[in-house]
């Protein structure tokens, strides 16, 4: 049961952490930690240096984007041996598709077009609704309503982002950025302990 006192805050609760984490050091469970952080990281740098890039009409922005693309495939193709070639062809279509329509809202959001925002705005929480349904389903220790919650954040704090930057304020920018890349870890975390749980034998 590695990770699973993730958001334990007491001191006996810390302890404890230590010694779960200490017992469930496998090679394999640190690996898979280590890849979907990795993973999940670089999702947030290449959305960043997307909308850094699109808002600001760089000739990079095209290489930028299919870099981007690249990770969704990338993460879609981590959870292939668990899952299988199917599931994880569909959670790098889900996840193509989540980064697309960040590219409208973005650019919505660059001339001001406030019915487009709307309208892609909603269509990009549904997306992440859609995609804590496909992992909710695939595995029992991800709850629907914990998956839609973190998804929910990265979007929050990814719109931070994209707003601090149209303002030309760069502390909040930055600010967005860090809190981003804290929350992707603890999100990456929870899916790497759901799959531990769910497959402990190759654990």
């Amino acid at each position: 049961m590695c990770f699973a006192l993730l958001f334990s805050t007491t001191e006996a609760g810390a302890q404890e952490r230590v010694r779960e984490q200490n017992q469930c050091s496998s090679q394999p469970a640190v690996k898979l930690k280590e890849d979907l952080r990795k993973l999940w990281i670089d999702h947030t740098i290449w959305t960043r240096n997307y909308y850094v890039s699109a808002l600001a009409d760089l000739e990079d922005t095209d290489k930028v984007l299919a870099r981007l693309l690249q990770n969704q495939e990338d993460l879609g193709n981590a959870i292939k041996p668990y899952y299988g070639e199917d599931a994880g062809n569909k959670l790098t279509e889900l996840l193509r598709e989540h980064i697309l329509i960040a590219g409208n809202i973005v650019q919505a959001a660059k001339i001001g077009n406030q019915e487009d925002l709307k309208k892609f705005n909603t269509e990009w929480y549904k997306n992440a609704d859609d995609i804590a349904q496909f992992l909710s389903s695939a595995n029992p220790n991800w709850t629907n309503e914990a998956l839609k919650e973190l998804l929910h954040m990265h979007l929050q704090l990814v719109t931070e982002g994209v707003v601090a930057r149209i303002h030309k304020d760069w502390d909040a920018d930055i600010s967005a950025f860090d809190k981003g890349e804290d929350h992707i870890i603890v999100m990456a975390d929870a899916l790497t302990q759901g799959i531990i749980e769910q497959f402990p034998d190759q654990f």
